[in-house]
């Protein structure tokens, strides 16, 4: 798996120092797997920013539960990845620590809010990367970078020693080249033994009156991907993006609160309106979209019961330029979201079209083993594989 080394990767860094891939440079000297890590998470004898400037100037005592796993399956950390500030955007633009770029196209952005790791792993800056998704941070990044991402099941990796943004939708993933060496970069950081050996093909399908009002580049992708497959009907599309943003609004209001009262002038203009925004809900609002989260949950397991995984675009557009507005939140989570809500595993691989910008396309399974079979079998069968 290893590709690069240490001193290779920090060459590689400081001549790309335009993407704003990284916060800081670890010191370390041992070799191994090169991994970089967004600055959500906790790494020994380095400072945690979250993307933000609230956060103490202190560095970590110790590694986050996460990064001893790695560790101990062979990786070395090369640094600390840019990041949508407190992991609360789609685009990674970052008033304090630079816009991340796209490796594709520095006019455009990375996608957020793990950016700098999908970026890092687009620019060949590490082997691969770690990145969290709380309403497709993982995947939109991957998706925009045309490279390969995975949010597991909710729960399947220990988020202790992580800066948190929505506590009952946080999770932690990797980013990396292609699905082969995400499912390896899963089991380090999970324990989870995934084989990607003897692949069949899975029963695949489309949720029905779901995948619409797509760019051209993102429809031409589409319909290649998604020719000859089944539509079944599943959970509305609508309801689960609604609850899943009301329990995220919330959440991070509530973690944000006494910094945004006290300290506005801190943030940046556009997540500090969404955590205002977020001190608004009512309890009783929140407690029902966390009942109703379950009750979707539920419905949407059914609803997979007969197929293996649903296929459908990461994103609705392409990577947008580095100036655009508040305008591109919807289309980057559109199709990202709901499944944040649901609970369940989904891996983002490039749709490789022969010009322009990269497409990602998602398969949403039920378990994390079989959703990473599945999404390695389409990415053999369909050329996608890097």
């Amino acid at each position: 798996m290893t590709s690069v080394n240490l001193d290779e990767a920090r060459d590689r860094i400081r001549l790309w120092p335009h993407l704003n891939a990284f916060i800081s440079v670890s010191e370390e000297k041992a070799e191994g797997i090169v991994v970089a890590v967004k600055d959500l998470v906790d790494v020994r004898g380095m400072v945690t920013t979250a993307g933000g400037i609230i956060l103490p100037d202190v560095q970590a005592a110790e590694d986050a539960p996460v990064i001893r796993r790695i560790r101990e399956a062979g990786c070395v950390i090369i640094g600390k990845t840019n990041l949508h500030e407190f992991a609360y955007g789609v685009t990674s633009v970052n008033p304090h620590y630079g816009t991340v770029r796209n490796p594709a196209d520095p006019t455009r952005v990375a996608g957020g809010s793990s950016g700098g790791s999908a970026a890092a792993v687009g620019a060949a800056l590490c082997d691969w990367a770690i990145g969290s998704d709380t309403g497709g941070s993982i995947r939109i990044p991957a998706s925009l970078c045309g490279v390969a991402g995975f949010k597991p099941a909710f729960g399947s990796i220990d988020i202790s020693g992580v800066i948190p943004l929505s506590k009952s939708l946080d999770t932690l993933g990797p980013i990396a080249p292609n699905i082969a060496a995400v499912a390896r970069a899963y089991t380090m950081m999970s324990g989870e033994e995934v084989s990607l050996d003897g692949l069949a093909a899975p029963q695949l399908a489309v949720p029905a009156d779901w995948v619409g009002d797509l760019d051209g580049p993102t429809a031409e992708a589409w319909s290649k991907v998604s020719n000859g497959l089944p539509e079944i009907e599943f959970v509305d599309r609508n309801r689960l993006f609604e609850v899943g943003l009301t329990i995220l609004l919330a959440e991070a209001a509530e973690y944000h609160r006494q910094w945004a009262t006290d300290h506005p002038e801190k943030y940046g203009a556009d997540v500090l309106r969404l955590i205002q925004r977020g001190l608004e809900i009512p309890i009783d609002a929140y407690q029902e979209a966390l009942q109703e989260r379950t009750q979707l949950q539920v419905a949407a397991q059914r609803a997979m019961e007969e197929i293996d995984a649903l296929v459908l675009p990461a994103t609705a557009i392409v990577a947008p330029p580095v100036d655009a507005g508040p305008e591109v939140r919807e289309p980057l989570s559109r199709f990202t979201r709901p499944f944040n809500t649901t609970h369940q595993p989904v891996a983002v691989l490039p749709a490789r079209l022969p010009l322009g910008l990269p497409v990602g396309i998602q398969v949403a399974g039920r378990s994390n083993a079989d959703t990473l079979r599945a999404a390695a079998w389409l990415e053999g069968q369909m050329g996608f594989e890097r």
